[in-house]
């Protein structure tokens, strides 16, 4: 009979429950535990898109993708000029482009339907914000998606016709997208505020802001975006809580042209640059956008080139698809002003997590010091909510490096298998506004979105090309 000999020593790999992993080790044996558990959570229709995907389609759904990170990562977004939101591909009549998927005036937040309003009055459409109000809620403003004309916004934003939009065009996708000038901190229209000085605000970036900005690119000539945001983020940036460095950057690239300016722009533009940290924000989800217009045209991609919110609703797009929608999520994690809590707070709301699906926002947390404060408040919080990224996306960023990770790039590509196949989902850093009292910003946090939009986009690929 042949004796077995048990072995001297052993290590363990131990899969699924990590008791077992802690019996062993406690017995002072080396164990590797395994993360396992079932993909999707069990759900039958999920697995049966993800047996698709991962299966028959499996060859022409990577290279697809990989099409798609090639075009994120690749793409020089150049800030060539400044237009109007009359300008837009598809624009016509009395609109308000607004953040987010598509919504009524009725459907719309507090937050939203101020701003809305204010745009009105700015437009001269309207002589105060109750005109403003009779007008909209009459469907006598037509409204739309700034999406649908290749427009981000953020936050609560509505821009109506004469509003300047900055211009960044692409030119490896032969792509333009568009974004409007930050109107900056405090009583602004973006943050829900429909004030006599939130008016303002837009009217000076209509007179004064935006001509200034398109004769600086007269005399500078283009800009690149997306070399300054990289810089940006090893500043401690993440370019969308924080985008001092990157602002900083900037004005300091144009300074010259700024100090060249006529009498009447000089000052007043100095003046509103001097206090607008935010500055940079819109000029990175215009770049944004015209990557993802280039991206979106690859057929066949698992990867998510549209993520928006209007405080009502949160939608994506994977490719050129309809809308996927569900109910916008609150944002936790979360810093407030004195007197402020989630029972005050909107719920998550604006176009600017475009970021998130470039490298950029989330994925460059691990970097900023500043989105680790709303994290736990170490930079091992911040490292962690880069490296959730790292679980759902399809590549990483040659260009965006996070020095405090030994120079990692930052998750690049949001790809939906995977966010399904974990449970996994982004968690987009941003501003909160209050819920109802038009008083503006009360805090700051993190947003995770909703796993329904990519369990409904996932199941929608997967069924594309049945018989």
């Amino acid at each position: 009979m042949v004796q077995l000999s048990l072995p001297e020593s052993v290590e363990v790999v131990n899969i699924g429950l990590p008791m077992f992993a802690d019996a062993v080790r406690d017995q002072g044996i080396p164990v590797q535990q395994v993360d396992w558990r079932v993909p999707a959570d069990g759900d039958r229709a999920a697995l049966d898109a993800l047996t698709v995907l991962y299966g028959p389609r499996a060859a022409a759904l990577a290279a697809a993708n990989a099409e798609v990170l090639r075009r994120l990562d690749e793409g020089v977004p150049r800030l060539v000029g400044i237009t109007t939101v009359s300008d837009t591909p598809g624009y016509t009549g009395r609109t308000l482009l607004h953040c987010g998927p598509p919504i009524s005036y009725a459907e719309a937040c507090d937050p939203l339907r101020r701003s809305m309003r204010a745009a009105t009055v700015a437009e001269g459409w309207a002589a105060d914000v109750e005109v403003a109000h009779t007008l909209l809620d009459a469907g006598e403003i037509a409204l739309d998606a700034a999406h649908h004309h290749d427009t981000v916004v953020p936050m609560a934003t509505a821009v109506g016709a004469s509003q300047p939009l900055l211009v960044v065009e692409n030119e490896l996708g032969g792509t333009r997208a568009y974004s409007p000038v930050n109107q900056g901190p405090g009583e602004v229209a973006w943050f829900g505020r429909e004030t006599d000085a939130a008016i303002a605000r837009l009217r000076f970036l209509a007179d004064t802001a935006g001509p200034a900005i398109a004769a600086i690119l007269d005399a500078a000539g283009p800009l690149d975006v997306l070399a300054i945001a990289a810089q940006g983020i090893t500043m401690g940036d993440d370019l969308h809580m924080r985008t001092q460095a990157a602002t900083n950057l900037l004005v300091r690239q144009w300074l010259p042209h700024i100090a060249a300016l006529p009498d009447a722009q000089r000052e007043p533009f100095a003046q509103f640059l001097s206090g607008n940290h935010l500055f940079f924000l819109t000029v990175a989800m215009a770049a944004a956008k015209s990557l993802q217009l280039h991206a979106e045209q690859v057929e066949g991609a698992s990867i998510v080139t549209t993520m928006a919110r209007n405080g009502t609703t949160f939608g994506i797009k994977l490719g050129r698809s309809n809308w996927v929608t569900c109910p916008a999520p609150p944002v936790e994690d979360a810093l407030y002003y004195a007197g402020q809590g989630p029972e005050t707070s909107a719920r998550d709301i604006g176009d600017s997590a475009v970021l998130e699906l470039t490298g950029m926002g989330g994925p460059a947390a691990g970097g900023s010091a500043a989105v680790a404060a709303f994290l736990g408040g170490r930079m091992a919080d911040a490292a962690a909510a880069t490296e959730s990224f790292r679980t759902i996306c399809a590549g990483t960023s040659s260009r965006f490096t996070l020095p405090p990770l030994e120079f990692a790039g930052t998750p690049l590509g949001v790809d939906a298998r995977l966010v399904v196949e974990t449970g996994v989902t982004p968690r987009i850093t941003t501003g909160i506004l209050h819920r109802d009292a038009g008083t503006g910003q009360v805090g700051a946090g993190v947003a995770t979105a909703p796993l329904e939009c990519f369990h409904a986009a996932l199941i929608d690929l997967a069924g594309k090309g049945r018989t």
